[in-house]
Order: C-alpha cells, then sequence, then structure tokens
C-alpha cells in the first residue's frame, strides 16, 4: 500500500490518458457511487430479514447513512487535495473504501452495517470532489459541461446496471457479497486511475492548509451568488432524486405489487437520465448552460405537477408511473451538469476547495430532504410526488434569486465573478 501511495504522488511522467479515456476514468470514478447505492435497492428487504430490522421504512437508513457520510466528509477531502494533489488523496479514499465494504460484508448487525456504510459514503467521498476537480482543473464553462455531461453518460451505466448486479448475486449468493463485488469494482477503479491518471493540479497551484486560506476559501464559495443559488437549486433537486431512491423498492414491492419490474423499470428510467446527459453535450456549447438548465428544471417541475395530479385522482399506476418518472428523470439529467458547471464556473482558482463544499451542502441537504420524502411513504405514490413537486418550485426559487429573476440568458458566467448571494 506504501508502495502504490508513494506511485500515487511521485509516479514518472507517462503519457496522459486521451479524451474518452480521461472521460471513461471520470465517468468511473463518479459511477462508484451509484453502484454503491443502487445495487442494494433490490437487496433491502433481504437485508432487512437478515439483520432483523422489523420496520420496512428503517431500511432506507442503508441508503440515507451513506449518503449522510458521503456528504458530509466531501468538506474535507478538496482542502486536502489542493494542499496534497489530487491522487494521494484519492488512492486513501478508495482504500477506505474497500476496508469498509469488506466490513459491511461481514457485519454481524445492523447497527454495525449502518457504520460501515457510513464510512463507505465518507471514504468515496473523495471520488467525487476529486473527479469534479480534476475536470475543472482541465476545463471550464461549456467545456466542462460536455465533459461532465459525456461523463455522466458512461456513468449512467452504473444506475442502470447496479440494481440488475444486485439481483443477479441475491440468485446466487446471499446479500453480504454485493459488498464483496463492491470492493473488487472499488480496488478496479484505483488501480486504474493511480497507473493512468496524471496530476492535474500543477505544484504552483497547491495551497497551504493555512486556517486563513481555507476560510477564505470556503467563504468564497459559500457567498458567491452563483455558486450558491446554483449548489442550493441542485440540492433541491437531489433531495427529490434521493426520495425515489429511498423510496423504489417499497413503491414496486408494496404499491405496484410489481417486485420483478423494478429492475427494467429502474433501468428505463435511469436511461431516460443518461441519453437528457448525451444531448446536452450535443447542444451545450451552442445553446448555453443556463439556457438548457432552466429549461430542465420549468419541465422538472411541469411533469411532477400534472403527476401528482394523476395520482391524487387514483389513475396511478405502475405504466403511468414508469412514464411520468422516465420524463422527470431526464428534465433532472438535462439541469444537473449545467447546475453543476454554473457553480464552478468562478471557483477555478479554489477547484478542490469549491467542489468540497458545494458538495458537502448539496448532499448532505438533499440526503435530509430525501429521507423525509422517504419516511413519508404511507402506501401511495402521493407523499413521493408531492416531494418532487416542491423540490422543484423551491429550486426555481433559489434559481431566480441567484439570477436576478431573469432565467434563459445565453450568455456564460462572468468568469472574474457573479457578486454576492
Amino acid at each position: 500500500m506504501r508502495h502504490l501511495a508513494r506511485m500515487a504522488s511521485a509516479a514518472p511522467h507517462k503519457p496522459e490518458p486521451g479524451f474518452r479515456e480521461f472521460v471513461g476514468m471520470i465517468a468511473a470514478m463518479m459511477a462508484m457511487t451509484a453502484l454503491a447505492i443502487d445495487s442494494m435497492l433490490p437487496a433491502l428487504p433481504d437485508i432487512g430479514n437478515g439483520l432483523g430490522v422489523t420496520d420496512e421504512n428503517d431500511r432506507q437508513w442503508v441508503i440515507a447513512i451513506f449518503l449522510f457520510g458521503f456528504g458530509a466528509m466531501q468538506i474535507v477531502y478538496g482542502t486536502l487535495s489542493d494542499r496534497f494533489g489530487r491522487k494521494p488523496v484519492l488512492f486513501w479514499g478508495y482504500a477506505l473504501y474497500v476496508a469498509f465494504s469488506l466490513l459491511a460484508a461481514l457485519a454481524p448487525s445492523f447497527e454495525v452495517l449502518l457504520i460501515a456504510r457510513f464510512m463507505q459514503g465518507a471514504a468515496l467521498a473523495a471520488s467525487r470532489v476529486i473527479a469534479v476537480a480534476i475536470v475543472r482543473d482541465r476545463f471550464g464553462g461549456r467545456q466542462m459541461a460536455r465533459v461532465m455531461s459525456l461523463a455522466f453518460i458512461v456513468f449512467m451505466a452504473a444506475p442502470i446496471l447496479a440494481p440488475a448486479m444486485g439481483q443477479i448475486v441475491l440468485f446466487v449468493a446471499p446479500w453480504r457479497w454485493i459488498f464483496g463485488i463492491l470492493a473488487i469494482a472499488g480496488l478496479a477503479v484505483m488501480l486504474w486511475v493511480m497507473r493512468r491518471m496524471p496530476e492535474t493540479l500543477h505544484p504552483e497551484y497547491r495551497l497551504s492548509l493555512s486556517f486563513r486560506r481555507i476560510g477564505r476559501a470556503f467563504r468564497h464559495a459559500a457567498t458567491e451568488r452563483y455558486s450558491v443559488g446554483y449548489t442550493l437549486g441542485l440540492s433541491l433537486m437531489q433531495g427529490a432524486l434521493i426520495g425515489f431512491l429511498t423510496s423504489a423498492q417499497q413503491l414496486f414491492f408494496d404499491v405496484f405489487r410489481h417486485p420483478l419490474w423494478f429492475t427494467p423499470v429502474f433501468a428505463l428510467i435511469a436511461s431516460t437520465m443518461a441519453l437528457a446527459n448525451w444531448q446536452n453535450s450535443r447542444i451545450v456549447e451552442r445553446l448555453g448552460t443556463r439556457f438548457i438548465a432552466h429549461w430542465a428544471l420549468i419541465g422538472f417541475i411541469a411533469v411532477s405537477a400534472v403527476h401528482l395530479v394523476v395520482a391524487l385522482a387514483g389513475l396511478e399506476s405502475i405504466y403511468i408511473f414508469a412514464i411520468f418518472q422516465a420524463l422527470v428523470m431526464g428534465c433532472f439529467g438535462l439541469a444537473a451538469a449545467n447546475f453543476g458547471a454554473m457553480a464552478m464556473e468562478n471557483m477555478s482558482e479554489i477547484a478542490g476547495s469549491a467542489s468540497s463544499v458545494q458538495g458537502c451542502f448539496s448532499t448532505v441537504l438533499g440526503t435530509a430532504i430525501g429521507i423525509g420524502i422517504g419516511q413519508a411513504f404511507n402506501g401511495t405514490t402521493v407523499p413521493f410526488v408531492t416531494g418532487f413537486l416542491i423540490c422543484g418550485l423551491a429550486s426555481l426559487a433559489v434559481i431566480l434569486i441567484a439570477e436576478r429573476g431573469k432565467l434563459f440568458g445565453r450568455a456564460e458566467l462572468d468568469s472574474v465573478g457573479g457578486g454576492s448571494f
């Protein structure tokens, strides 16, 4: 392990990966999160039964506690990567993730499993923060949004395939083997990135661990108008997404009573997000991030509103649910990459710290909102769809404040800064 850590910080120069391999590595780093979450979904009943969990809503914590750890630790990794470089911090994050995945596989109780899941998320947060920082090190503006969209296309293979992977494991082995596969996947991505990804933070841009400097960087990320506005807007939309993740298994098993449909419908919904990101990568440099993201947010709200009317009228079915959810998640896919790019646009000099602040805030707030939506489950889709509509409307209100009432603008953000929120 020490040898690999030294390789991460002092490896000899090697030819840099091409654009496709670079996008593939960023996607793989991002996909680890989706794999760690979505592979759990079909296994929640088995985990609950195996560890004596009687309340079905308590099983949602297997997802939520991972996300809380994932969000809370993001604020640390960016600062460390701005000081020591991207690769050393990424290495230790993956090493700890593999270790805690193995602990989860061996957990003797539900409490130990939740501790291991929290630590899994805390370790894997390094991957999310540093992936965004690496992209920001090399690209900016519309190019960054394009790279993030292309990465999202590959990344979306994880939520499409992860539930199927979890289900296949359950057919042939106990649920504990899912965590074994997560450990293997984490080790594989770690070795790929350590071997092929160059250090993207140039030595002259490394920042000290001065509390004053860190405070200034965090304050800038937490007060710059576009950083705050688009991070908060994304947090609200992520809250809806996490509400879906925590409720999905119960919706298919208990509301629609079609457990075998869970994997294909989930894949359909994830596919619309992938298609949206592919389309975004083709048009964002021409139309601009604001124009696409703002229309996508309005579409998110409109679809959620119609879906709520249908649910309240008692017309909900698994077919109708699948159509509406695919549409709304397509809108989410169009908005998310652009919101993230706009939040980071004026953060080039503190990319790691900014990515930490934004990622921590959006994940922790989004998880809190999502678990609230999940815990409101009452045997129908109404609380779930209501949560989507409220999150969309609140996100629109925040974006209107950040943009001072102007939407759909094609002009890119001022490279000097967007002012205070």
